[in-house]
């Protein structure tokens, strides 16, 4: 018998999955620890002027699928009608079979307006009415988006330099949902790109009022922000590490490679690694003091393509995964922090699944009782690997190589506040993997034990472990 595409038991292959699902996983609330949603869009409650605006003004997943049917790049990030757009991308998901994005779409059309058509170019039409006619109601403004998916929390990517102006704002007004910042430290680990950086660094003097011309004052200055975030309610911080760096150092050797820098001269391979080595320790360090969760997001190959990087700048939806190796590096980076008992929990996501078996093993080597269980987590399958297959690759790695029961769970990592159908997504998959090793008799038809490990994994780890 066929089942119906997207029915109630989606994704749930079994009795026990069904039940798993249905009874302990739906109603639990979100908490989603990794986004890039706009503070300021939730504090305005923004109605969205339309589903093109809503679902592909900031989706660089979608942006990329539509480059890949051949959409001109007009009707992507470009000056085309709003309208044109939508209807571009309608002409586009027919082709995403077997792609997240089919599922996604499809459950947010479900979720947010209760619309059971196909996307493709003959519904366009009524999809674009019956969405707008919605998003035009204060039922769908930015804050009931949230409430209508049961969000609890959200922790969004802020620069080191915000003002968080709007998470302050949402907390004094007491809205339930709690919209907390994470200290994002790009800018201040990538040395090489000497023009930014600089920048960066003089933008950080001028908002602390601390005349940076050391190592010293650039970690007074940098320990100054921390603990401005830490009072707007912040309790993590974020590295994308493209590069895994590591040189045998200290903070004088950083030191003079930093007033290298700050006197206009150039430095090579190996004093970059310094740099970014004692950079690493330093984040680290004020992490594990004020008892925050520290990421570590690893293995992108950033904007390949030069002539579209060039026509339309970064973070346009043109990276892909890198292939370049880490496990002795980031063993080195956190051994030193570890040694002196000064690693802070920390979630490991990579990007290309090959690393999969090697980080879900070396989190395992830092483990120990300090802040509790899963102190060291393998993170959640990451952009390329939030799909099906991704997610379950990841979660058998961590079941076969770790402690699946104390895994934190699923973010969105998401740009669009249409996003939050992702979490069901994971719980569905997540339902299924544990009703399938019931079945096949490698996990006991134990209640209690199945009750635990899927709300567990769903939000009372998160909630726990993140402390918000």
């Amino acid at each position: 018998m066929t089942k119906k595409f997207l029915d109630d038991n989606f994704l749930l292959s079994n009795e026990i999955a069904q039940h798993l699902y249905h009874d302990y996983a739906k109603s639990l609330p979100i908490i989603d620890y990794h986004n890039h949603l706009s503070p300021k869009e939730i504090y305005d409650d923004v109605q969205f002027s339309s589903i093109a605006e809503a679902w592909l003004g900031h989706d660089h997943y979608k942006w990329r699928a539509m480059r890949a049917n051949g959409i001109d790049e007009s009707f992507i990030t470009g000056d085309a009608d709003s309208r044109e757009k939508f209807e571009k991308w309608c002409q586009s998901v027919p082709y995403l079979i077997g792609n997240p994005l089919y599922h996604w779409n499809h459950l947010e059309l479900q979720r947010y307006f209760d619309i059971d058509l196909t996307i493709n170019e003959q519904n366009a039409a009524q999809i674009w009415e019956t969405c707008n006619e919605q998003l035009n109601q204060p039922s769908h403004s930015a804050r009931n988006l949230l409430r209508m998916m049961n969000v609890e929390s959200l922790c969004t990517t802020d620069d080191p330099l915000s003002d968080l102006e709007y998470h302050k704002a949402l907390a004094d007004e007491g809205f339930e949902v709690k919209v907390l910042p994470t200290f994002r430290s790009d800018d201040l680990f990538y040395i090489e790109n000497t023009n930014k950086f600089l920048s960066w660094v003089s933008a950080l003097a001028e908002k602390t009022d601390i005349n940076i011309t050391s190592l010293d004052e650039l970690f007074s200055a940098l320990d100054q922000r921390f603990t401005y975030f830490h009072e707007v309610g912040c309790r993590l911080s974020d590295m994308g590490v493209k590069v895994v760096p590591y040189a045998a150092s200290t903070v004088e050797d950083a030191d003079l490679v930093f007033k290298k820098v700050l006197a206009g001269e150039a430095i090579n391979a190996h004093e970059v690694e310094v740099f970014k080595t004692q950079i690493f320790h330093f984040i680290g360090l004020k992490n594990h003091q004020l008892g925050w969760t520290m990421q570590l997001h690893i293995g992108v190959l950033q904007d390949p393509n030069a002539r579209r990087f060039e026509e339309l700048g970064g973070a346009t939806g043109f990276s892909s995964m890198d292939d370049q190796t880490f496990a002795a590096n980031l063993a080195n980076l956190l051994s030193d922090l570890d040694y002196k008992r000064q690693l802070s929990k920390t979630i490991v996501y990579c990007l290309n699944p090959r690393d999969n078996a090697m980080v879900a093993t070396l989190i395992g080597a830092f483990q120990d009782s300090d802040f509790g269980p899963g102190k060291i987590q393998f993170g959640s399958g990451w952009w390329f690997n939030d799909q099906k297959l991704g997610m379950i690759d990841q979660l058998t790695t961590l079941g076969n190589l770790g402690m699946l029961g104390r895994f934190v769970g699923m973010l969105t990592d998401s740009r669009s506040l249409l996003s939050m159908p992702r979490h069901e997504y994971f719980r569905r998959i997540l339902c299924n993997l544990l009703g399938q090793w019931v079945k096949d008799g490698e996990l006991p038809n134990d209640e209690a034990l199945l009750k635990q490990t899927v709300e567990g994994i769903c939000y009372y780890n998160a909630k726990q472990y993140f402390n918000l």
